[in-house]
């Protein structure tokens, strides 16, 4: 079975200094959860307000360390601005180019699904709150207490 790849090309700026922003394709990977870019692009960036390290897993399933960092504004082409973070990670230049990752949390705010038969972006009507509510009840009964 062949597994077609969909790139998309993406802006991403600073909020707290607009003048400071990146333009490239990335490749989508529903397997990752942010925005994902080399760390030799965070200079590009400029500073942030946030920043954090995490421990992340590859798909290779190495751990790394991964620096997040926000706010930013990230642009899909043809889909809605989003605000969120992203993740930079060292990365290996495969034939001289990084490749960037849009993670699944970016595609949903951005209303963008992921349509497996044409490999390609869609957009989606709607947001989906069904997982969301489902957590919200998950925890709800968590908080609840149990009387003797």
């Amino acid at each position: 079975m062949h597994v077609g790849r969909i790139v998309a090309s993406v802006t991403i700026q600073n909020t707290a200094d607009p003048s400071m922003s990146l333009c490239c394709a990335a490749l989508v990977d529903t397997g990752a959860t942010h925005m994902v870019l080399p760390s030799a692009w965070k200079e590009r960036l400029g500073k942030f307000d946030g920043r954090t390290k995490i421990e992340v897993e590859t798909a290779t399933q190495e751990t790394v360390i991964a620096e997040i960092c926000g706010p930013v504004r990230i642009q899909i082409e043809g889909f809605r601005a989003i605000y969120n973070e992203v993740a930079f990670v060292e990365m290996n230049p495969s034939r001289g180019e990084y490749e960037p990752l849009i993670g699944y949390i970016v595609l949903e705010q951005s209303l963008a699904g992921v349509d497996m038969i044409s490999h390609r972006l869609v957009h989606l009507k709607h947001f989906d709150l069904k997982c969301f509510a489902s957590r919200l009840a998950v925890q709800s009964t968590s908080n609840l207490r149990t009387w003797p």
